[in-house]
C-alpha cells in the first residue's frame, strides 16, 4: 500500500479478510477446493477464522465403528454457534422485511452485548434476536411494529415486547420514540395512494397530535385513522379493512381514532387540500 501524494509505503503486506470470490462447491465432481471459509466477523471469537474439516475419503479418517474422527463441531464453542444461530435469524428475519444491512450489522451487535452480558437468562435466543431487531430498527430511524417482527418470527407480540423492555433496561439504552410520521410513507406507499393523500393523511395526524385530540391512542391507529380520512375525502378511497391490513391494526381501532377526530375534520385538513368528497360528506361513525 504507497501513499498515492508522497510514495511513502504504508504497508507492504495488506491480508483481504474478505471471503474468495470465487466458489468451487458446485463442481460435479463433489470435490470443494476453495482455499477459504467466510468472510470475518469481528464479532465472534477469533473473528470466525475457524477450521472447516472436509469430509473423510480414506480408512484412515475413520475410526473401527466407522465413525468419522474429525467432526467440525469441534472447532466451535457453544458461545459461537449461538451467536451464529442468532445471527442467522436476524439475517432472515431482516429478508422477509426487506431491511437495509446496517439494520443487521446493529441488531447482531445488540444480540452479542446481550448474549456477553448474560443478561436475559432463560429467554429464548429467537425472542432476543427478535426484540434486538425490533430496537434496531427503532434506533435506525426505520421503525417497525411489533406485529411486523411477528410475522416474520416464530415468537409471539407479547414475548418480544418483555424481551425489549428487559434489553433496553440491561444494557442502559433506549429509542426515540415513535411518531405518526415514522409509518406515514410507508403505509401510504403500499396502500398505492398518492402523495397529495399523503401529505394530507400526514397533516392531519401531526394536528390532530396538537390540538391533543388523540390522547392516549397509539401513533399506528392515529396514523391508520388520518389515512382513512384523507382518502375518503379524496379520488382515491381506502377502506378500514384495506388500511388495517397494512397498518396492522384492527378495523375497530381506526374506527376509535376516527371518531375522536371526526368532529374537528375542519381543522385538520390543510388548506390546500382539494376535496373530491366534501368533509359534510365524510363517513359518520
Amino acid at each position: 500500500m504507497i501513499c498515492s501524494e508522497c510514495g511513502l509505503v504504508v504497508g507492504d503486506r495488506v491480508i483481504d479478510v474478505g471471503s474468495e470470490w470465487r466458489t468451487f462447491s458446485n463442481e460435479k465432481s463433489g470435490v470443494d477446493p476453495s482455499r477459504v471459509g467466510g468472510p470475518e466477523n469481528p464479532l465472534l471469537s477469533g473473528g470466525d477464522l475457524s477450521t472447516i474439516i472436509g469430509p473423510g475419503r480414506g480408512d484412515a479418517s475413520f475410526d473401527s465403528f466407522g465413525v468419522s474422527k474429525y467432526q467440525n463441531r469441534r472447532n466451535i464453542s457453544s458461545t459461537d454457534r449461538a451467536l451464529i444461530n442468532a445471527f442467522r435469524e436476524i439475517n432472515t428475519m431482516a429478508d422477509r422485511i426487506n431491511l437495509p444491512k446496517t439494520i443487521v450489522d446493529r441488531a447482531n451487535n445488540l444480540f452479542k452485548q446481550v448474549h456477553d452480558g448474560k443478561n436475559l437468562k432463560g429467554r429464548a435466543n429467537d425472542a432476543i434476536a427478535s426484540a434486538c431487531l425490533y430496537i434496531a430498527c427503532r434506533q435506525e430511524g426505520v421503525p417497525r411494529t411489533f406485529k411486523e417482527i411477528c410475522a416474520v418470527s416464530k415468537i409471539s407480540k407479547k414475548e418480544i415486547g418483555r424481551c425489549f423492555k428487559l434489553i433496553l433496561k440491561a444494557l442502559e439504552t433506549s429509542v426515540d420514540l415513535i411518531t405518526t410520521a415514522d409509518f406515514m410513507s410507508r403505509f401510504c406507499s403500499n396502500l398505492g395512494l398518492p402523495n397529495s393523500v399523503q401529505r394530507a393523511a400526514t397533516h392531519i395526524a401531526r394536528k390532530a397530535g396538537e390540538l391533543d385530540i388523540v390522547s392516549g391512542r397509539s401513533p399506528i391507529s392515529v396514523a391508520a385513522a388520518a389515512i382513512y380520512m384523507a382518502s375518503q375525502a379524496s379520488e382515491d378511497k381506502r377502506s378500514q379493512k384495506e388500511i388495517g391490513d397494512i397498518a396492522g391494526v384492527a378495523d375497530v381501532t381506526i374506527r376509535q381514532s376516527y371518531k375522536l377526530m371526526y368532529p374537528s375534520a375542519a381543522r385538520l385538513f390543510p388548506e390546500d387540500f382539494k376535496f373530491a368528497t366534501p368533509i359534510e360528506f365524510l363517513p359518520q361513525m
